[in-house]
């Protein structure tokens, strides 16, 4: 996209991407994990949307303005990395109506974060029940 969200890491220490054969399309990016904490407000207590097996995700803002889900890895979750692989995989061919898209993740150091569409509908239980 065109003014782009200053999102690509180009320094310091940052894995490369999850599979050499997964290729992003321009609307997805990697973040670096500082970026990801200034979009969440420091993770706060305040964007918490939810938590599960996986870790906790919180609603962000880029500085794009564009809201977004951060899930990121619980440390010890037993989620390793190939399963983080797999996830943003799966997740970044998939597209369908009923389902977020991927817009980047942050995999640098120990992080795993995935970032995605931020859809402001309640939760599944809500709607379910």
């Amino acid at each position: 996209s065109s003014g782009g969200t200053g999102s690509n890491y180009s320094g310091g220490e940052l894995l490369p991407p999850p599979s050499p054969g997964l290729a992003f399309s321009t609307a997805k990016s990697t973040f670096t994990y500082e970026e990801l904490a200034r979009a969440t407000d420091g993770f706060s207590d305040a964007n918490l949307l939810g938590q599960g097996g996986f870790g906790y995700v919180h609603r962000g803002i880029l500085p794009n303005g564009k809201e977004v889900a951060v899930k990121q890895l619980k440390a010890g979750s037993g989620q390793g990395e190939r399963e983080f692989q797999a996830e943003v995989e799966i997740i970044s061919r998939v597209h369908h109506k009923h389902l977020v898209s991927l817009v980047g993740y942050c995999s640098t150091g120990f992080q795993r974060l995935l970032v995605y569409e931020f859809v402001p509908n309640n939760t599944l239980e809500f709607h379910l029940h």
